[in-house]
């Protein structure tokens, strides 16, 4: 540690270091701020590897490490290889296991650290987590991964089969303009710059595999590489640990958001490791985006209780772990919040403890909120009309969020008018239910296309006709039927709705919205074998698809529920 006059005073007796090195195995040198408290000798470490300037240290989520050094913590904020002031180069995740276990390496023998560390961080530096844990390093405790995700194609940038189109190519437009101005790369930072204020523009090019700030010479090819490796390969096995999550053997504090887009990572995260038998792992599923976390999601307001302190509950999760003060002994395996209620539910276990069925009916015109589509509780007993809706690439069904994929909750009546997409509706509810789960879709249904996509939207209908957004399923035909896909041909489609909570109160009506895009949120299925990233209106192709109800084809939505 650094003489005391060398080190800044924060106030309280909280002291920083600043520009901090550690060199890794390979030589090359990182830097890490380090606040120290009031007192000296040893302390528990807290870790945070990030690649958007250690400065920040996510305080837009997070309180600034003064103050946990406050409580009593050694903190380090470490900028990632070929960020801020650490050296190398940049490329997403492929290096933070080995340089997160030579950091903690480093960090266990440091003068104020007395061997026990716990890492935290959201997003980018929740995956330093578990890449990190994954290697299994000296003298880490404890995690507390927030809204990320250990599969990074499932639970990051491709769901079921489709790319997160907006959220990819805005947050590669984000770190490549870094790497441009890293590199001096004066053209390809202009037009990044320009990009990056005009997100919509970026997400609607097509191909969008060939976007022009992609060409310029000397840029790193991650955002490219994304694009083309749109199946779960190598190139992903060699970027995250979901072939070895059960290597990470640490009590974990995992949090999402029901809007973030890495949601379903999230909560992967903590069922795995909870069904691979490794003890000591909490959720804590909020009803947040991913910045901030506050009591706002789109234009439903949440309630004085979305204000959640979660820093006090990091700080008691750290507590008991690296200081032994037994404070979450009382805490729940699952806390989550329920929309509707605006209030918190406890559970010892994750999901709903009863199904309810809904089936899809209709007399063959569910198009649009106008139309038959009915979700009832007895199943269809004689064959019914079949619903039909074109689905145009050109023309998509715009994301719940609207042409920008805005996360967060949203009236949908208007997206509802639509012929391009089919609506089914409850009956008012006699009494309230309590949908806590992945929700989970089987259509039997046609596509006259070559590849496809089928949508599912659970929308919560008020009694003043307010439609609210509650969740969303994608399903890719390649994805999901892979070479057992026939056009024109019934199929069942069974596949699951992103998780939620949620009540339906009385007089509420529960809706399910059937389409075959949801642009820009997921990218536009061509219809023809051809990847979606190179794919224009040149070989776009339009296709006519059909869902059945009928004894022998029952289309359903089963929502796991709470009694």
């Amino acid at each position: 540690m650094t003489t005391k006059s060398n080190l800044i005073d924060c106030g309280d007796g909280v002291k920083l270091e600043r520009g901090v090195a550690a060199i890794m195995r390979d030589g090359i040198k990182l830097v890490s701020d380090h606040y120290y408290p009031a007192v000296t000798g040893r302390f528990p470490t807290l870790l945070m590897r990030q690649p958007y300037g250690r400065s920040i240290a996510s305080t837009v989520v997070y309180a600034h490490p003064v103050w946990f050094a406050r409580a009593g913590y050694h903190v380090v904020i470490q900028d990632v290889r070929g960020r801020g002031d650490s050296q190398g180069d940049f490329y997403p995740f492929r290096n933070e296991g080995a340089d997160g276990f030579d950091t903690l390496s480093w960090l266990v023998n440091h003068p104020a650290s007395n061997g026990k560390i716990g890492m935290y961080g959201f997003s980018y530096q929740g995956m330093t987590q578990w890449l990190a844990a994954a290697e299994q390093p000296p003298g880490l405790v404890v995690i507390a991964p927030w809204m990320t995700a250990h599969d990074l194609y499932e639970g990051w940038f491709y769901h079921q089969g489709t790319l997160r189109l907006a959220d990819t190519v805005g947050w590669g437009i984000q770190m490549l303009r870094e790497d441009a101005r890293r590199r001096q790369l004066t053209a390809a930072s202009a037009e990044l710059e320009a990009a990056w204020l005009q997100p919509r523009q970026q997400a609607y090019f097509t191909p969008y595999g060939e976007l022009p700030i992609l060409a310029h010479n000397g840029l790193p090819s991650y955002l490219r590489d994304w694009f083309e490796h749109h199946t779960r390969d190598d190139y992903w096995k060699q970027l995250d640990i979901a072939d070895r999550l059960k290597s990470v053997r640490l009590p974990a504090l995992h949090l999402s958001g029901w809007y973030d887009p890495y949601l379903r990572g999230s909560i992967s995260g903590f069922r795995s490791l909870s069904a691979a038998g490794v003890p000591h792992q909490y959720l804590l599923a909020g009803p947040w985006v991913h910045i901030p976390f506050g009591d706002r999601v789109g234009d439903m307001s949440l309630g004085e209780l979305a204000q959640f302190d979660t820093n006090q509950l990091l700080l008691r999760w750290f507590n008991h772990w690296l200081k032994g003060t037994n404070d979450f002994s009382e805490e729940p395996v699952v806390r989550h919040f329920v929309l509707g209620a605006n209030s918190w539910a406890e559970s010892e276990t994750w999901g709903g403890d009863q199904t309810q069925i809904y089936f899809l009916r209709s007399a063959g015109l569910a198009n649009s909120r106008k139309g038959d589509g009915k979700l009832t509780v007895g199943r269809p007993a004689t064959i019914e009309p079949r619903d039909w809706f074109v689905q145009d690439p050109e023309t998509p069904v715009i994301a719940p969020g609207g042409p920008t994929a805005s996360p967060g909750s949203f009236d949908q009546a208007g997206t509802e008018q639509g012929n391009n997409l089919l609506v089914y509706t409850s009956d008012p509810l006699a009494e309230d239910c309590s949908v806590f789960g992945s929700p989970v879709l089987t259509l039997y249904a046609t596509s006259s296309a070559e590849t496809t996509d089928f949508v599912g939207k659970l929308v919560r209908v008020r009694p003043d006709q307010k439609c609210e957004f509650i969740c969303i399923g994608v399903a890719r035909s390649d994805w999901l039927l892979g070479e057992s896909y026939r056009a024109d041909h019934i199929q069942e489609w069974n596949f699951e709705l992103e998780p939620t909570s949620c009540r339906f109160h009385k007089g509420d009506r529960i809706r399910l919205e059937i389409a075959s895009s949801a642009f820009p949120l997921y990218d536009r299925n061509p219809g023809v074998k051809i990847a979606a990233a190179k794919a224009s209106p040149w070989n776009w192709k339009r296709s006519t698809q059909s869902v059945l109800h009928e004894p022998q084809y029952t289309s359903k939505l089963e929502l796991p529920v709470t009694t």
